[in-house]
């Protein structure tokens, strides 16, 4: 179901990040293109080699490139995206996405594509619960965006609640069910669009 689709991750940074990994070996043993777009945040829970490594692309981290390249990269990376899975997905990216916000390669390329995005949340389950990070959420799914609850249990601050970056199977079966929900409405050569 996955050979040849182009998948973007969005790793941003929480300590849920390490699981990006796991998440980038399985969809590219289903057969997907992964190119993986880290925030600088990112960077400090885990390397940029490590899925460099398991995605066999070049991983982008920056919105400025130190190669001079006619096409911006998050103009040519949202051109050939068939899906975008950010995991996890800060309070923070999410309050910008909410927002409009594109002020790195990650949230430019997310304005600029044209096809699903799935967000993955991970965080404190207060923040979690926080009334505005609910809204952002709700804002988030009436433009289209589709989100993948987070898991009760124990969260790394040591406390017990909502807001575990949910199992790698749950978010794999999303990203599969999202491509056979479009196989069934489209001709297989268009790319769904979020609006």
């Amino acid at each position: 179901m996955l050979k040849g689709k182009e998948i973007i991750i969005g790793v941003t940074g929480s300590i849920a990040a390490y699981k990006s990994a796991e998440i980038v070996r399985r969809l590219k043993n289903e057969g997907a293109e992964v190119t993986v777009i880290m925030t600088e945040k990112a960077t400090k829970f885990i390397t940029p080699l490590t899925l460099e490594t398991l995605s066999r692309n070049p991983v982008y981290c920056s919105l400025f490139s130190e190669e001079r390249e006619w096409d911006p990269a998050h103009i040519s990376l949202a051109g050939r995206a068939d899906l975008i899975l950010i995991a996890p997905a800060t309070a923070n990216l999410i309050g910008k996405l909410a927002a409009g916000i594109a002020d790195d390669l990650l949230t430019t390329t997310v304005m600029t594509v044209k096809t699903m995005v799935i967000l993955a949340p991970a965080m404190n389950t207060r923040m979690y619960e926080n009334p505005i990070l609910q809204e952002n959420l709700n804002r988030l799914k009436s433009f289209g965006y589709e989100i993948i609850e987070p898991e009760y249990g124990f969260l790394a601050c040591g406390e017990k609640g909502k807001g575990r970056l949910a199992d790698v199977d749950t978010i794999l079966k999303m990203v599969e069910d999202n491509f056979n929900r479009r196989q069934k409405t489209e001709n297989g050569e268009q790319k769904t669009e979020r609006i």
